[in-house]
C-alpha cells in the first residue's frame, strides 16, 4: 500500500528534523525556540501558569487546547505629577500674559500644588446601607450594590478622575461646548466673571446685609468662617476658587433681593433692578463655571440653594420646581439624606450637612405645591437628624468634640421650629394635605401628629422666645400659624364634601381668623421689616386657605356668625390687603378670583348693615371698572363657557388679557372647591406676562 502511494505521487513522507540550534541541556527537543512576553489567553482564563512558548504553550499542547497569544490592552496612564506641574506652568503663563498674575507670585501659596497623599483626596466612610466618599470639602454618597464590589482605591481613582474631568482654562470661551446638557440649556458656557466682583467695601456691606436679613431665615452658612472668606476674597477676587465664587455671588444676590429700592440706592448708589440683575447673571455664570450639576462640594450646593431662594420671581413655578428638584438630587448625591454622625464625619461637617438638608428638601416640596404638584421630596431611608440648637460660635472647622446643645434661645430657633414640624409630619407617614376620604381613625391619628409637633416646638423653642426680638416674634408667628394651618387642612375636606356641621364650620372660621390675625401681627411688628422679602410673597402657612374660607363664609354662611365676629373678620380682611399689595395684582388669576369673592361678600354685607365702604373695597372696585372697559371688546360668554368647563385651568385654551375677563365675567361659584384648589396650586396661568410684570416690579 505504501509502495503504491509513493509510486503514484512521487512524494516520500519524511518527518522534518528538529532544529537543535540553541537547545540547552535538559530542554525538550520538541519545544519551539521563541517565547512570548505575556501569557496566552487560555491559561489566563484558566488561571494557571503559562510557559509562554509559541506557537503553542506546553499546557495547551498537553490538554489539546487552542492556544492564542494576544497582547493585552494597556491600562489608562494615570496622571503624573509632572503632567500636572506642566499644565500649572502653562496656566500661570497665560495669566501673566493677560496681566492677572505678577511674576513675584509664582511661588505664592495660592498657586502651589497641595502636597497631599492620594488617600487624603477621597476617604471612603461606610454605613449600614451605603458609603460616603469624603475629602477636601467634597462628598459623594454611594448606595449601589454594584459599587460595593469595588475596592477603596478603585473608587477613589474613579472619583478623582470624575472631579478632574472639567473644562480647563485654555478651553474657556463663549463657544465652548458645556460639560453637561442641562448646564448648556439652562445657563450657557463658561466665562470669566472677575469683572463682576464689587469693591471690597460694597462686598462687606452686602455680607452684613445678608447676615442680618437672609441668613437668620435659612442658616446654611457658618458665619465666622464664611465671613473670613468674604473678607479675604473680596480684597483679591482673582484668588477665589470656583466654589467660593459661586457662594459669593449668591450671597450678594440674596442681599440685594432682601432690601428695598430705597435701601439699595442709599447703600450702593445704584437702582435695585440693575444691581439685582448684575448679581443674578454673575451667580448663574459662577454656577456654570463650577459645573454645578456634577458638583460634590457642599459650598456649591449652598450657593445653588441661595441662588434659588432669591430667584423665585425669575422663573415660572413649573421651571422653578424643576430647578429645586436639581438641588434635591445634588443633595442626595452628596448624601445629605444620611446623617453625618452615623457616617463618622467630623462634628462641624455634620452640623452644616444637617442644616442644608432641612432647607433643600422642604424647599423643593414647597416649590412643587406652587407648580400644582402635591409632592414631598424625601429620599427613601433618610435618617438625617435636625441640627443642634446651638450658635455658630460653638462650632468651627477642624473641631473634634461634638458641641453641647443649648436649652434656650439660639440663632437656630427659627429654622429648627420648622424642621421639627416637618420631621414630625414626614415620620407620621401620612400627609395632612392629602385628599379624602378620611376615616375617624385617620382624623385621630392626624390630630395626634399635629398635637405632638405642637407640643415639641412649644417646649423646645417657643417658650424661650422674646417677643421683642424680631426673629423670635417671627418664629412664634410662623410656628403657630403652621399648626393652625394643618388643623384647617385636616377639617376642610368635610366642608368640601358638605358634611361639616354648623359647629365644625364655626371652629374652622375661628381657625381662619386666628391665621389672619397672626399675619397681621407679624407685619405690624416693626423689626420684621428686614424679613419682608420672605414673609410677604409667601404669606404665613395657611393664610390663603384661611382667607378664601373666611370670605366664603361671610358670603354664604354669615348667619353662623355674630355681628361682632363679622366686623372683626372684615377688619382682618382689610389688614390683609394692606399688608399684601400683591393681592391687587390683576395679572394673577388667584388674586382676580379673590377680588371677585371679596366684592361679592362685601356687597352682601353692606346691603344689610349699611357699613361704610373701606379703602381696599374702593380700590378693588376701581380695578374692576378698568377691567370692565376691556370686557366690552371681548366676547365674554364664549370665553366664560370655555373656561368654566375647564375649572379655569391653563389647559382651557384661554390666555393673556382674556383670563382676567373670564374671571370677572363668570358667576364664580365660591363653593366650587375644585376651582379654588386649581387656582391655589397653579398661579402661573399667564406665563410670561406675569413673569415680566414681577421683574418690572423688582
Amino acid at each position: 500500500m505504501a509502495s503504491d502511494w509513493n509510486s503514484s505521487s512521487g512524494l516520500v513522507p519524511i518527518a522534518p528534523a528538529p532544529n537543535r540550534e540553541g537547545l540547552s541541556a535538559g530542554s525538550h527537543p520538541d519545544r519551539p525556540q521563541s517565547a512570548m512576553p505575556y501569557t496566552c489567553q487560555t491559561c489566563a482564563k484558566r488561571k494557571v501558569k503559562c510557559d509562554k512558548s509559541a506557537p503553542i504553550c506546553s499546557r495547551c499542547r498537553k490538554g489539546s487546547f487552542e492556544c492564542i497569544f494576544q497582547e493585552p490592552q494597556q491600562r489608562p496612564r494615570k496622571r503624573k505629577l509632572d503632567d500636572v506641574m506642566q499644565k500649572l506652568a502653562r496656566y500661570e503663563s497665560i495669566l501673566k500674559e493677560n496681566g492677572l498674575l505678577n511674576a513675584d507670585t509664582e511661588d505664592s501659596e495660592e498657586f502651589s500644588l497641595p502636597q497631599k497623599s492620594k488617600a487624603s483626596l477621597v476617604k471612603p466612610v461606610t454605613s449600614k446601607t451605603g458609603r460616603l466618599l469624603t475629602g477636601q470639602g467634597r462628598s459623594r454618597y454611594i448606595d449601589s450594590h454594584m459599587w460595593f464590589n469595588l475596592e477603596d482605591d478603585e473608587i477613589q481613582h474613579m472619583s478623582t478622575d470624575e472631579d478632574e474631568d472639567t473644562i480647563t482654562p485654555d478651553s474657556v470661551s463663549t463657544q465652548t461646548i458645556p460639560p453637561d446638557p442641562l448646564t448648556g440649556a439652562f445657563l450657557g458656557c463658561q466665562q470669566s466673571i472677575l469683572h463682576c466682583h464689587p469693591s471690597h467695601a460694597d462686598a462687606m456691606q452686602l455680607w452684613k446685609t445678608h447676615t442680618e436679613n437672609v441668613e437668620p431665615i435659612c442658616k446654611i452658612l457658618h458665619i465666622p468662617s464664611t465671613g473670613e472668606m468674604v473678607k479675604s476674597v473680596s480684597q483679591r477676587p482673582a484668588i477665589a476658587s470656583k466654589a467660593e465664587e459661586c457662594l459669593l455671588f449668591s450671597i450678594y444676590h440674596c442681599a440685594i433681593f432682601s432690601i428695598s429700592e430705597e435701601e439699595c440706592g442709599k447703600m450702593f448708589r445704584h437702582d435695585r433692578s440693575t444691581t439685582i440683575q448684575r448679581f443674578h447673571t454673575a451667580a448663574r455664570q459662577a454656577l456654570v463655571n463650577a459645573s454645578f450639576l456634577k458638583t460634590t462640594e457642599i459650598a456649591v450646593l449652598q450657593a445653588f440653594y441661595l441662588y434659588l431662594l432669591s430667584s423665585r420671581y425669575a422663573y415660572d413655578p413649573h421651571t422653578y420646581w424643576i430647578l429645586t428638584g436639581i438641588s434635591a438630587r445634588i443633595g442626595q448625591r452628596i448624601g445629605l439624606h444620611r446623617d453625618g454622625e452615623n457616617l463618622g464625619l467630623p462634628p462641624f461637617e455634620v452640623e452644616l450637612r444637617r442644616r442644608l438638608f432641612y432647607q433643600i428638601f422642604p424647599h423643593d416640596s414647597r416649590a412643587s405645591q406652587s407648580a400644582g404638584i402635591d409632592y414631598v421630596s424625601l429620599p427613601q431611608a433618610w435618617d438625617t437628624r435636625p441640627p443642634l440648637n446651638i450658635n455658630d460660635d460653638q462650632i468651627w472647622p477642624g473641631m473634634t468634640e461634638k458641641p453641647v446643645e443649648q436649652k434656650g434661645a439660639t440663632d437656630m430657633m427659627f429654622c429648627l421650629s420648622r424642621a421639627y414640624v416637618g420631621k414630625r409630619l414626614a415620620e407620621s407617614g401620612k400627609s395632612i394635605n392629602r385628599a379624602g376620604p378620611w376615616s375617624s381613625s385617620d382624623y385621630r391619628e392626624a390630630e395626634e401628629v399635629i398635637s405632638a409637633a405642637e407640643g415639641e416646638v412649644e417646649e423646645k423653642f417657643i417658650r424661650y422666645c422674646d417677643i421683642v426680638n424680631p426673629l423670635h416674634f417671627l418664629t412664634i408667628g410662623l410656628a403657630r400659624s403652621g399648626m393652625t394651618a394643618m388643623r384647617l387642612k385636616l377639617r376642610l375636606p368635610k366642608v368640601r364634601d358638605q358634611t361639616a356641621t354648623d359647629l365644625e364650620r364655626k371652629e374652622l372660621f375661628q381657625l381662619a381668623q386666628r391665621t389672619l390675625d397672626t399675619d397681621m401681627a407679624v407685619h405690624s411688628h416693626g423689626g420684621t421689616s428686614r424679613f419682608q422679602w420672605h414673609i410677604k410673597p409667601f404669606f404665613l402657612w395657611g393664610t390663603r386657605d384661611s382667607f378664601i374660607f373666611m370670605l366664603t363664609t361671610l358670603l354664604k354662611q354669615r348667619d353662623l356668625l355674630s355681628h361682632d365676629q363679622i366686623e372683626a373678620a372684615w377688619k382682618s380682611v382689610a389688614e390683609l390687603y394692606k399688608n399684601h399689595d400683591e393681592l391687587f395684582d390683576s395679572r394673577q388669576a388667584l388674586s382676580m378670583a379673590m377680588r371677585c369673592l371679596a366684592l361679592k361678600a362685601w356687597d352682601s354685607w353692606q346691603s344689610r348693615s349699611s357699613a361704610p365702604e373701606p379703602e381696599f373695597i374702593r380700590t378693588l372696585r376701581s380695578l374692576r371698572k378698568n377691567q370692565d372697559k376691556r370686557q366690552q371688546q371681548c366676547d365674554i360668554p364664549v370665553i366664560a363657557e370655555a373656561a368654566s368647563s375647564n375649572y379655569l385651568s391653563p389647559a382651557a385654551g384661554v390666555s393673556g388679557a382674556d383670563d382676567f375677563d373670564v374671571i370677572e365675567g363668570l358667576e364664580f361659584d365660591v363653593d366650587d372647591c375644585i376651582s379654588w384648589d386649581q387656582l391655589l396650586k397653579d398661579q402661573s396661568q399667564l406665563g410670561n406676562q406675569q413673569l415680566t410684570h414681577m421683574r418690572s416690579r423688582q
